[in-house]
């Protein structure tokens, strides 16, 4: 009875609501409006039809949004690629925070709505009306729906997401500073770019990572057979299926909706296409990230693609910078943007993504693969090979035949592709070498180069990396004298090779692979003197038996001269090689003994 006492004296006190110049119909939609608010929470129903995955993620936010005192106003970054599950995330963490807000708004495709003042506009109106529930609220442009967002929400208590942003939209039109919200504000911002969030000062944040292949196997199941598992006669080609997609949801729910119910001969065939063309529902999502790139941002891309997956940053990032495409900024835009990651050190991009670029590369010349700027199945690279259909469109060639094989070059072929940047051949065997080779080439990785004498007709002023394993050469000539550019040389398993020249002109190399060269006898002495030179690796050559007397490599930090077993002299060491850390000379039974100076080397 008491408790009844105090809440109806405490209700006696409470202001109500007035007619003031209202009629009775407006005052009562005032009352039913303002009651809703608090009685009805404002749930979002639009949400997946199957959330594998998602309650851990989104104890992992709250665990996150606990860092921060409740009576504060907190920001929180979710992001990730495309089709990675951000927005149905934001949803869920908007969901489980409705009941605790009186004033709560959901911005959908703000990147989308934004591309327009009238969008953005839009925008403001919506989050102003659904916060203060008058919709009959009109903003007249972008300067005024700031003015008024920050004047008329500053002491509201609010639960905000802002979906899908990215550098197009200005975050300060929508969100201004922290004291535009009362205390006690969530607001949640979903995107692909993380730097927008590091210049929006956004501390908070959580990347949304892949399903791991449980999740992965659930969710796919679940739209490709209605249940869980998969049937027993689609167990193989369901595990072909994951490792293509991966743990990406977005490309999980399409294909798996995508193959139901087909037999499995579909299956199969479907999965080839995939590789080759993907889905276009995938790629129109995928492809809005690399859509907002710049033009170098877009070749470091295709480029990776293309060539440099899995490859070491430091190398990617010398022939990407001879190519003019800056990418000491561009890889870091493509990282934040979620295109690729780095993991030890090497560029890694997801199956899906590199399907992408290579289909963007497509697109450029559907119908006639020899116009596009850059070839790598095997039946296109044949195609311009053996019919002479090389032109200037062509900046890059990767050859990765299904097994060995031999194609019929004609050697007029490399003529017409002056601008070919990069050329790696992994397998093929050439009938003919080429009678011209581009004086664009930053890297030339020619496995079983077919001339018996080196290239001479190859102008290297531009050249970076130079790899011709297995070639049938005897000598480099004068070949080499122009390559000023030159940073990585490799000759492993020439076993007609039988001197190194002259290498002075080489003041940029940096790593000199000669391995497994049996006739190899003289290395020249100028390779002693090479300052940049930081890998000297010269194994396996048997019938090596002059070498530098001396080395001044104060760079160097790796040396290897094992089991050249006729070297009988180790050279003499500078004292200035302090930064060699790694000597390797197993199986060296000609040499008695070290010289006094290999006490020089005080990092080993």
């Amino acid at each position: 009875m008491e408790r009844w006492k105090a809440a109806l004296t405490e209700v006696a006190g409470l202001s109500g609501f007035t007619l003031g110049d209202r009629t009775e119909p407006e005052l009562i939609q005032e009352i039913v409006r303002k009651v809703s608010k608090v009685v009805e929470p404002k749930y979002l129903n639009d949400v997946a039809k199957h959330l594998v995955g998602m309650e851990s993620r989104v104890r992992d936010i709250h665990k996150i949004l606990r860092r921060v005192e409740v009576n504060d106003t907190r920001i929180l970054g979710i992001y990730g690629t495309g089709g990675i599950g951000k927005t149905n995330l934001a949803k869920e963490i908007y969901n489980s925070f409705t009941d605790q807000f009186e004033n709560c708004c959901f911005l959908a495709n703000v990147r989308e709505t934004s591309k327009s003042e009238v969008g953005l506009i839009k925008l403001q109106e919506t989050l102003l009306c659904e916060i203060l529930g008058d919709w009959s609220l009109k903003v007249r442009n972008k300067d005024e729906g700031m003015g008024l967002i920050k004047k008329m929400l500053w002491s509201k208590r609010v639960l905000l997401v802002l979906d899908d942003l990215d550098k197009s939209v200005k975050v300060e039109t929508l969100l201004g500073g922290c004291d535009w919200f009362g205390l006690g504000s969530v607001i949640i911002i979903t995107t692909r770019d993380e730097h927008l969030l590091t210049s929006s000062n956004v501390h908070l944040r959580y990347k949304v990572k892949e399903l791991d292949r449980d999740e992965a196997l659930r969710l796919f199941c679940l739209y490709a057979f209605k249940k869980e598992n998969p049937n027993h006669d689609f167990a193989e080609i369901t595990e072909n299926v994951l490792h293509y997609v991966g743990g990406l949801p977005l490309a999980l729910k399409v294909i798996g909706s995508e193959l139901c119910g087909r037999d499995i001969h579909y299956w199969r065939s479907a999965l080839e296409k995939y590789k080759r063309i993907p889905h276009k529902d995938i790629l129109e999502m995928l492809k809005i990230s690399y859509d907002g790139l710049d033009e170098c941002g877009k070749n470091i891309f295709l480029d990776i693609a293309y060539f440099f997956t899995g490859k070491k940053e430091e190398y990617v990032t010398k022939v990407l910078d001879s190519c003019g495409f800056f990418p000491n900024y561009g890889i870091k835009v493509l990282v934040d943007k979620s295109l690729i990651t780095i993991a030890c050190g090497r560029l890694i991009m997801h199956d899906l993504l590199k399907d992408m670029g290579r289909e963007i590369v497509r697109q450029e010349s559907p119908e006639e693969p020899e116009k596009r700027s850059r070839l790598w199945f095997h039946k296109y690279v044949r195609h311009v090979f053996e019919e002479t259909k090389g032109t200037n469109k062509i900046q890059g060639i990767l050859i990765e035949l299904p097994k060995q094989d031999w194609i019929n070059l004609n050697p007029e072929t490399f003529l017409a592709m002056k601008r070919l940047r990069i050329f790696i051949n992994r397998n093929a065997c050439f009938s003919r070498e080429p009678n011209y080779l581009s004086n664009e080439l930053r890297v030339l990785d020619w496995h079983s180069y077919p001339g018996y004498s080196f290239p001479q007709n190859l102008n290297g002023e531009k050249l970076v990396v130079l790899k011709m394993d297995e070639g049938l050469f005897k000598e480099l000539g004068d070949g080499l004298k122009n390559f000023q550019n030159l940073k990585t040389l490799r000759l492993s398993e020439c076993k007609f090779l039988t001197k190194i020249p002259d290498m002075s002109g080489l003041h940029t190399l940096e790593d000199l692979n000669i391995m497994s060269c049996n006739n190899l006898v003289e290395v020249h002495q100028s390779i002693g003197f090479l300052d940049k030179l930081s890998n000297l690796s010269i194994d396996h050559c048997h019938s090596l038996t002059r070498f530098p007397r001396s080395l001044k490599l104060r760079s160097l930090k790796l040396l290897r001269l094992s089991r050249c077993e006729r070297l009988e002299k180790f050279p003499e060491i500078d004292s200035g090689m302090k930064r060699l850390t790694i000597v390797s000379l197993e199986n060296m039974a000609a040499i008695k003994e070290l010289p006094s100076s290999f006490g020089n080397l005080t990092s080993l």
